[in-house]
């Protein structure tokens, strides 16, 4: 369709990720470990002795094979809680890729598990649905709630006092960022769930998705969990914490920008 195949350039033991529309240039770990690991095959999983190429989907570690220091390490500003579809297939989620490259940061729980949320007021579901908001918005909320003004595109419950709380979650210690791992057509079960009722929705902006497995009669902005994941994480840097775009959470895409380039080669082969 006259879209560019990606271009791996390694300079300095740092890889550049050409590829169309929004991610333009990722800064990425050199990714030969995972050409190396792909030319020798499958290798076990340490923990359940599963054959697998990099990682275990299932235990959530790299394969015996694949040194540690030879993947990326990511630190996030936040805590992630991904909660996964007990039929979502393990092999297909890129939520692995989240908890794998950011594991102190990042935990995976299959439903019906949900985490407790001590704190609701720390707790920003990433979720679009009625009353969610993007981060522009909350922001300019707590800029309302400073000068005493009412807050935009608040519920019926959106007093002055409920929101001011509600924006607490974008302060003080580390808050929490929640996540659904299923395809779009079983998020009802999960959203629903009385326990996520109350949490503030966040929506992010318009993304194109670039996953090779697209949810039939899907529109191409509904996002692979580790873009979604990304793509917040950019925002909330930019929105939140007034930081300029610096590539810092780019490695949580090594994953997933090698198996895209390895996808569109294999396409490029057909033609």
């Amino acid at each position: 369709s006259g879209q560019p195949i990606p271009v791996f350039v390694d300079r300095q033991n740092l890889s550049k990720l050409y590829i169309y529309s929004d991610y333009d240039v990722l800064n990425l770990s050199c990714q030969d470990a995972l050409e190396e690991r792909r030319a020798a095959g499958r290798s076990r999983c340490p923990r359940c002795r599963a054959s697998r190429m990099f990682y275990c989907y299932s235990c959530h570690v790299l394969v015996h094979d694949l040194e540690p220091q030879r993947v990326p390490r990511v630190q996030l500003p936040l805590k992630v809680d991904i909660i996964k579809h007990p039929n979502e297939t393990d092999g297909k989620s890129t939520a692995v890729h989240a908890k794998i490259l950011a594991p102190d940061d990042v935990t995976i729980y299959t439903y019906p598990s949900i985490p407790d949320f001590y704190k609701p007021n720390k707790v920003l579901l990433v979720f679009p649905q009625p009353g969610s908001l993007t981060l522009e918005k909350l922001m300019e909320n707590q800029r309302r709630a400073r000068l005493g003004l009412p807050p935009i595109g608040s519920s019926e419950h959106s007093t002055e006092e409920h929101a001011a709380k509600r924006l607490k979650c974008l302060h003080g210690s580390k808050p929490i960022a929640v996540f659904i791992d299923c395809t779009w057509n079983q998020t009802n079960k999960i959203i629903l769930d009385e326990r996520l009722q109350g949490l503030q929705c966040v929506e992010l902006r318009k993304h194109e998705t670039h996953f090779w497995r697209r949810q039939k009669g899907k529109p191409s902005t509904y996002l692979a969990t580790i873009e979604a994941l990304y793509y917040f994480l950019e925002e909330y840097d930019q929105l939140v914490l007034g930081r300029p775009p610096t590539g810092c959470y780019d490695n949580l895409l090594f994953f997933y920008s090698y198996m895209y380039g390895l996808v569109h080669s294999a396409k490029a082969e057909k033609l």
